[in-house]
């Protein structure tokens, strides 16, 4: 090997670009393949994100109205019914806890969690989650149970 055979390696170098613009003769030349006029034909032209040809775009057509929170805290709702169905299918024996909640699909890991009065609950659960309705607090007291705010 010398300095007359070196050669990149194979598949390194990609020249397939077409050089346009230099010329009549090359075939590329004239328009340089951008068409006639128009604004994508001009130097500096940069497409608008969002941009329908001149038709009133998108985000302009629908409209716009009301107020979002961005500190909204959103809670996952779990009612007391299927607590109690998840006690009776044995999937449930004494605590209730963030873990378990997310072991039976109730809830995701990072969601907050609110406790709701739906329906009755007979078992006596110590329930550990970030919120719990008035009456929901009630039932689980009322049965025997406890309530745990995190």
């Amino acid at each position: 090997m010398d300095l007359s055979n070196l050669r990149p390696a194979k598949g390194s170098v990609q020249n397939n670009s077409k050089r346009v613009g230099r010329g009549e003769g090359s075939g590329k030349g004239g328009t340089a393949t951008r068409g006639h006029k128009g604004a994508k034909s001009r130097s500096g032209y940069s497409r608008k994100i969002g941009f329908e040809g001149g038709q009133m775009p998108l985000q302009r057509r629908v409209p716009k109205f009301g107020f979002t929170n961005i500190n909204r805290k959103d809670y996952q709702g779990v009612n007391l019914d299927t607590l109690q169905g998840l006690v009776d299918n044995g999937r449930i024996k004494d605590t209730v806890d963030m873990q378990v909640l997310v072991e039976n699909g109730l809830a995701r890991k990072n969601e907050l969690v609110k406790i709701l009065g739906r329906g009755e609950l007979k078992a006596t659960l110590k329930i550990s989650v970030h919120k719990f309705t008035a009456s929901a607090k009630e039932a689980i007291e009322a049965a025997g149970g406890e309530v745990v705010t995190l």
